[in-house]
């Protein structure tokens, strides 16, 4: 029986409408996709403020799970796409999946039997 690969999760964190570049550098080292979600920020380089009040400025975080041995290839184009070396530009982090399910495409790209799980909701998801 074959077994699924272990995952790893990119974090990625940059200025609204910087996302784009950040998925498709991701996605042409090899990841499959990502999930953007909004956010505010209140880092060092974010301390701005307009006639007294603070701004917080908008975010994009950017989470992509990848394959384990595709992480470093692909957290090297985030942050070249990203431009990290600069300061205030955004910040990527890894964390290690311990288990990871609903990846059904790569369960089936690997010979495996996805209806083999037991389903206890609807045939089509949520």
């Amino acid at each position: 029986m074959t077994e699924i690969p272990k995952h790893d999760l990119i974090v990625t964190i940059v200025k609204k409408g910087c996302c784009e570049r950040i998925v498709k550098a991701a996605k042409s080292a090899g990841a499959e996709g990502a999930t953007v979600i909004p956010a505010r920020g209140s880092g060092i380089h974010e301390q701005k403020k307009l006639m007294g009040i603070p701004i917080e400025p908008e975010k994009e975080v950017i989470l992509t799970i990848i394959q384990q041995h595709k992480t470093q290839k692909v957290l090297e184009e985030v942050k070249k796409a990203g431009r990290m070396n600069q300061p205030g530009t955004g910040v990527a982090f890894v964390v290690e999946l311990k288990e990871v399910v609903g990846i059904v495409h790569l369960v089936k790209a690997l010979g495996l039997d996805p209806d083999r799980q037991e389903e206890d909701g609807p045939e089509q998801g949520c």
